[in-house]
């Protein structure tokens, strides 16, 4: 895709969304079931949409949350339910109007002390940490975030008893049910105004902010953190994590500055990314460059995303780290510095992430375990330690307490920063310079991702491919030797196709939003390799398609991560890895269409 001349720039004051009206379109505007684009939808993060396109408003939420209620009733899931918000607009009354429906349900509900922002994996961390001793009563859970979307956009998720994001057969069940309600104009629907829902005797406050930073002592070193006194600075990008790091420093003694206590609505602080558009994406240069602008001054500084289960590293070794890198250095310093974690515990990943996690796997003498996209296939390991770290090519990790049992089931954006000052206390060296160790031992990998155009029913037939349907014997002069449709880890199938060969690899998977494919690729032989391996995967799709798939133009190529010097890799053979909250809740978002 071409990249925004307005990239990495501070947003222009007419690129700032109309919060106003943006709340208001969020209760006028009804959606059309028969619309599909206006019909609730749950990805791989729950349902996503914006208020402006009749995609998330009053109606999904109403809707949803009354599905959710009877799912629970379904399952005898009869334990508290806790539900939290982040700092996008539409997630505060979102958040009301899903209490109103909690209440008259009679479900107990947990919502955030004194109306804090609630982060993605605090509120993993507070069921899990309810039902940690129990059987009976079990509690779940609801987050309300489109993660680092843009400004105008909202999210909502349900998260079940493990704490983790919900199973597709979960989602399925509520996604019907809830349109359903739609289509019956919310007759069946539940509902008190919200004055009348704060006061009921099933609507509790829960201090989230509390628990969480206590807690953290389990599953990082903050000991050493103190004493090393890292610099460390972090930006929360105007996130739900905002009131949290200054209290993890003050609880903790350590040495960490918050560069950014801002929020605002229209995140007008923030530079735009690559697209031209406001996204809170750590990962992104574009999106970073006030922090990689004032890198010096710090040994680490880095971010997360507007719901905190992203993480974003700059080093003043290498500038921001690309995902893929910091994820390898992680997997290295914690499979050796985490004693008490299982003997068995394997390295989890998803299969479009960097091949250098396999052969950093295969040196440490751990079972790699490779599941699709979607940190959900990780839940279930990170909750019995078969699992010790999962982690994803979009900067999403969670990883196991220190005693190695679990932490969290969703991402967990905090953790991963902190052990970046981990890693450099007692190392010497920031992640940026323990990866180019690694590039040292296991060679130097080109990663990238590209878009090509696709129709629904190309997509539905990439999303079905069988292995039969490669018939190419070789690419980008290496001979395949592996083509999977199914995730080695689990069995489960990737909603695509995996092609391998020596030294590359790519991964084709349809968009669930819009009528692309997404090609993710990687060379162990350099830049020139990779490019001629997203070359010849295109023409690799298009005939297993009959060859009706259109190629992705230079035009639409997602330009990657500027990288660092590195030292120059050896060559030597690598083994292989073994297979197996919101604010105003009370009374301010009161002023509502009824």
């Amino acid at each position: 895709m071409t990249i925004s001349p307005f990239a990495g720039k501070p947003a222009e004051p007419s690129r700032l969304v109309d919060i106003p009206k943006l709340i208001t379109a969020y209760y006028s505007l009804t959606p059309d079931p028969s619309v599909a684009a206006q019909r609730v939808t749950f990805g791989t993060s729950g349902h996503r949409g914006a208020a402006f396109d009749a995609s998330f408003n009053e109606a999904h939420i109403l809707a949803i949350t009354q599905a959710i209620c009877q799912y629970r009733a379904s399952q005898k899931i009869d334990g508290p339910l806790y539900i939290g918000a982040d700092t996008h607009a539409l997630s505060t009354p979102a958040l009301a109007t899903a209490v109103e429906v909690l209440a008259a349900n009679g479900v107990e509900t947990m919502i955030a002390l004194n109306d804090e922002y609630t982060p993605t994996p605090v509120l993993s961390h507070a069921i899990i940490t309810y039902n940690r001793t129990r059987t009976k009563h079990r509690a779940d859970g609801i987050i309300i975030t489109p993660s680092h979307n843009p400004p105008q956009d909202g999210g909502f998720k349900y998260n079940p008893p493990h704490g983790g994001p919900a199973e597709k057969e979960v989602t399925n069940w509520i996604e019907a049910k809830a349109n359903s309600l739609l289509e019956k104009k919310l007759r069946g629907v539940k509902r008190l105004p919200l004055e009348q829902a704060l006061r009921l005797r099933t609507t509790h406050r829960h201090d989230f902010l509390s628990a969480y930073v206590g807690d953290l002592v389990n599953v990082i070193d903050m000991d050493l953190l103190r004493v090393a006194k890292v610099n460390l600075g972090v930006d929360p990008l105007g996130g739900a994590g905002v009131h949290y790091w200054r209290r993890i420093a003050e609880q903790y003694g350590i040495t960490l500055t918050v560069i950014s206590e801002e929020v605002d609505p229209t995140f007008r602080f923030m530079t735009v990314d690559w697209d031209g558009q406001i996204r809170m994406d750590p990962s992104s240069p574009y999106a970073m460059k006030r922090l990689l602008d004032i890198k010096d001054r710090f040994t680490l500084t880095c971010a997360c995303d507007t719901d905190h289960d992203r993480h974003g590293v700059v080093t003043q070794s290498a500038g921001l780290l690309p995902p893929n890198h910091y994820l390898s250095v992680c997997v290295d310093y914690l499979f050796q510095n985490r004693p008490q974690w299982p003997a068995t515990a394997a390295v989890g990943k998803t299969l479009v992430s960097s091949t250098m996690i396999d052969r950093v796997t295969a040196r440490l003498g751990r079972t790699l375990t490779e599941v699709p996209v979607g940190f959900k296939w990780f839940v279930d390991g990170l909750s019995h330690g078969t699992l010790g770290f999962g982690g994803e090519e979009s900067a999403g990790a969670s990883f196991l307490r220190l005693d190695g049992s679990v932490w969290t089931t969703d991402k967990d954006g905090f953790i991963p920063v902190l052990l970046a000052a981990e890693i450099t206390g007692r190392t010497g060296q920031d992640p940026g310079e323990r990866y180019n160790e690694l590039v040292t031992e296991f060679g130097e990998p080109a990663y990238g991702r590209i878009d090509a155009p696709a129709t629904p029913e190309q997509k539905a037939k990439i999303s079905t491919m069988s292995a039969t349907s490669i018939t190419a014997t070789q690419m980008a002069g290496e001979a395949i030797t592996q083509v999977l449709t199914t995730a080695p880890g689990n069995g489960a199938a990737i909603g695509g196709v995996k092609v391998q060969t020596a030294h590359g690899w790519f991964a084709a998977r349809p968009s669930g939003t819009e009528n692309i494919y997404k090609i993710y690729a990687e060379s162990f032989k350099g830049p020139d390799h990779l490019a001629l391996i997203q070359q010849e995967a295109q023409a690799i799709v298009a005939a297993a398609l009959g060859g009706g798939a259109p190629a992705a133009s230079p035009a639409s190529t997602r330009k990657a991560a500027p990288k660092p010097g590195r030292v120059k890799p050896t060559s030597k053979p690598q083994p292989q890895a073994k297979s197996a909250s919101a604010k105003a809740v009370v009374g301010k978002a009161a002023a509502r269409k009824r």
